[in-house]
């Protein structure tokens, strides 16, 4: 008869230890889950970034936008026909 008190105190004690695991684990599952969160966000805000240089991108690069900068920063002008030299193999 004197193991059963032995027996309870250590079951008791599994019991506590098991328990304390568990409301640890259970917090560690709602911090990762609110970094996830806002990770997710921050993925959501870089996409939208990301959308909005590739059509600024688009707009600089169009033909237009391209010849007017080949003229006025580079000074290029569009070659006279005289000026072509043609060659041949």
């Amino acid at each position: 008869m004197s193991m059963k008190p032995m027996t309870t105190l250590i079951l008791l004690l599994a019991v506590i230890v098991s328990s304390v695991g568990v409301v640890y684990a259970r917090h560690q599952n709602r911090m990762l889950f609110v970094e996830l969160q806002a990770l997710s966000y921050e993925k959501d805000r870089m996409d939208v970034e990301w959308g909005q240089l590739q059509l600024e991108q688009s707009t600089l690069t169009t033909h237009g936008q391209v010849e007017q900068a080949a003229r006025t920063r580079l000074g290029m002008i569009n070659p006279v026909p005289d000026s072509f030299v043609i060659v041949r193999p």
